[in-house]
């Protein structure tokens, strides 16, 4: 299959060698969008004001802070700043709780616009929005290109996190005799490889024992942050 451009950031995730391609491409996807937020977008009108409403959660903001354009995040946080301002003053003047008279009473309208902007990020928006296409992506792969297929059943598994979302996706994205089988394929392949990395966690503890100090260390110098990769999706190194 010619690759398309759609289908290239899926395909090099899952020419990767890592426990888990989804997160390698998630990763690089969440890289991207750092960029893009400091890169020359955050001078154009239409982004600034989705940045201004948004703003950016915390993980993000220590992120953006470590981009090095100081510049580009205070003039974006600088104008944040002002809507948020406009907004409160704005609420801040209606009643301290919600509801009325005999209504059960709600926050306040102040206290729901602020629970609203803590939950909001441009970045994990933005993330979240194509991170969802390239998932499609995946299981629109895995019918047309039988050369994908099967890099896919020979990868080296998932994390928990995207292995429940591919069987959780599979349903709404595949019909027929191909459901079963790409289920088929993605039990076996994550519970091979969560055998494979469990068992080279065992032997990195194992090597801990004065009896096995000479003993070679076969696969296992990485197996914890390997296994962190598989149990939480974290890539600690």
């Amino acid at each position: 299959m010619k690759e398309q451009l759609y289908t290239i950031p899926v395909s090099e995730a899952l020419e990767k060698d890592c426990e888990c391609p989804v997160c390698a491409m998630r990763q690089e996807l969440e890289k991207a969008s750092l960029e893009y937020t400091l890169g020359p977008s955050y001078m154009e009108d239409d982004v600034r004001m989705v940045t201004d409403k948004a703003g950016f959660c915390a993980a993000h903001a220590k992120e953006l802070y470590r981009q090095q354009n100081r510049l580009g995040l205070a003039l974006i946080l600088k104008t944040h700043m002002d809507r948020t301002i406009k907004d409160v003053e704005r609420l801040a003047k209606g009643p301290v709780m919600g509801g009325g008279l005999f209504k059960k009473k709600s926050d306040a309208p102040v206290v729901e616009y602020m629970k609203k902007l803590n939950r909001s990020c441009f970045v994990c928006e933005r993330v979240e929005n194509v991170f969802e296409r390239y998932i499609a992506t995946i299981f629109y792969l895995y019918e047309k290109d039988g050369e994908f297929r099967e890099k896919l059943a020979k990868s080296k598994g998932f994390c928990n996190e995207h292995y429940a979302l591919l069987y959780e996706q599979a349903p709404l994205q595949l019909s027929g005799r191909e459901l079963p089988e790409f289920v088929d394929m993605l039990n076996e392949v994550y519970l091979a490889n969560m055998k494979r990395v469990r068992d080279d966690l065992e032997w990195f503890t194992d090597k801990f024992d004065y009896r096995n100090a000479d003993a070679p260390w076969k696969n296992s110098k990485d197996a914890l942050p390997r296994t962190i990769l598989k149990t939480n999706g974290i890539d600690v190194e």
